[in-house]
């Protein structure tokens, strides 16, 4: 996807509102970025990025940037072992304190996602929505959002996908304020990181049911 200045799916303000943190925030970070890509190209080499398709606005796809923080080990078939063995000491640092997910910025200027949104998932999941969990791809993909500074990973995926469509039913600038604010104050106490059990989060097969009842917001 080509950058774009005011992009599909995203009310100008809020366009603006982004640009004006980031910017300005990539240059204050370039030196962070700079040593945290040195580092993993020293201890792991390259790839320094992680890079993937995810689904954005209306399930258009676009290439997600984060840092590398895993191995591409296989066992003997061929299949990629368990997150939990394939993540290195860096990489669980570097998720620890969300630092891995600091490339999205460049999602961010390129107009294929904001700063809050819900949070881009696996492509494969699109056949696994319901209707209703489909409509968190009304607005642009975030790097954090309503579901994130409400549990993050240690909230189901429906409770996720619930606490999701409220913020695409409930948007506003304060909102996006207020949910940055949280966010800064999850990430320094390290909260919901991960699922009970799980080195990162367990993948989504499916609703067993149709949740009609969408999040309060106040969980």
């Amino acid at each position: 996807m080509a950058f774009r200045l005011f992009p599909q799916g995203m009310p100008p303000i809020k366009r603006i509102f982004d640009l004006v943190l980031t910017v300005p925030g990539l240059i204050l970070i370039s030196p962070l970025l700079l040593i945290v890509a040195l580092m993993i190209w020293l201890t792991e080499g390259r790839p320094i990025f992680f890079t993937q398709q995810r689904p954005g606005y209306k399930g258009q796809l676009f290439t997600l940037y984060k840092f590398r923080t895993m191995r591409q080990e296989t066992d003997e078939d061929g299949n990629l072992l368990p997150d939990a063995r394939r993540m290195t000491k860096l990489g669980h640092w570097l998720r620890s304190t969300s630092i891995d997910e600091l490339p999205e910025c460049f999602n961010v200027l390129r107009g294929e996602m904001s700063l809050v949104g819900p949070r881009p998932l696996l492509v494969q999941y699109l056949d696994r929505y319901t209707p209703e969990q489909m409509r968190r791809h009304d607005v642009l993909p975030g790097i954090t959002g309503w579901a994130q500074v409400n549990g993050r990973n240690a909230l189901s995926w429906e409770d996720k996908f619930r606490l999701d469509v409220w913020y695409v039913d409930h948007w506003s600038l304060w909102l996006d304020v207020k949910i940055l604010a949280m966010t800064l104050w999850k990430t320094l106490r390290r909260e919901g990181i991960n699922q009970p059990g799980q080195a990162t989060a367990a993948e989504f097969m499916g609703s067993a049911d149709d949740p009609q009842a969408q999040g309060s917001g106040n969980k």
